[in-house]
């Protein structure tokens, strides 16, 4: 099985509590993920994220084909960190990260870090390649850009990095 990394890390012009606020609602969701993906919540128990948590969705990624996604979230600590884990969806594996630290100016730095397999062995690999890779990278460049018109568009940003790497490992 090959594994993939996705990492990026975003700076906001808002506190920690503000941020897990916004990112621990499910319903947020849609907010920050394309339109042309068709983003649609069908189940959850329309509570803030905790612990054990299950989200049903479906969308719409590639050449307009509906997929049911189911995710868990494995783990939680308000205002530090959730972890969402595919448990039945397109990937073979998927484990995102989300970590909120405060910074010495009271904002927040945002961290993502995404492991991924896909299933099909070598053609699973090339379809990375061709398709996966890069529309990962949109649907983060979009978040990205979402969380900048969200959060810092009422004063200069405070966007010193964002490193979005993908690698093999």
């Amino acid at each position: 099985m090959k594994l993939y990394k996705i990492a990026t890390v975003q700076y906001v012009n808002a506190s920690v509590e503000d941020c897990w606020d916004f990112f621990s609602s499910p319903k947020n969701l849609q907010t920050i993920t394309l339109d042309n993906m068709n983003f649609t919540i069908k189940d959850f128990d329309d509570k803030r994220m905790y612990h054990g948590q299950i989200i049903t969705y479906t969308l719409r990624p590639l050449l307009g084909i509906k997929i049911s996604w189911v995710t868990e979230i494995t783990a939680c600590k308000e205002n530090e960190y959730f972890i969402d884990v595919q448990r039945f969806g397109p990937y073979k594996l998927w484990h995102h990260k989300h970590f909120f630290e405060r910074t010495s100016d009271g904002g927040t730095k945002m961290t993502d870090i995404v492991h991924y397999a896909l299933p099909l062995g070598i053609l699973g690999r090339l379809m990375n390649k061709l398709i996966v890779r890069n529309k990962l990278k949109t649907i983060f460049d979009f978040r990205y850009n979402k969380i900048e018109e969200l959060f810092n568009s009422k004063s200069q940003p405070k966007i010193i990095q964002i490193n979005a790497e993908q690698k093999s490992i």
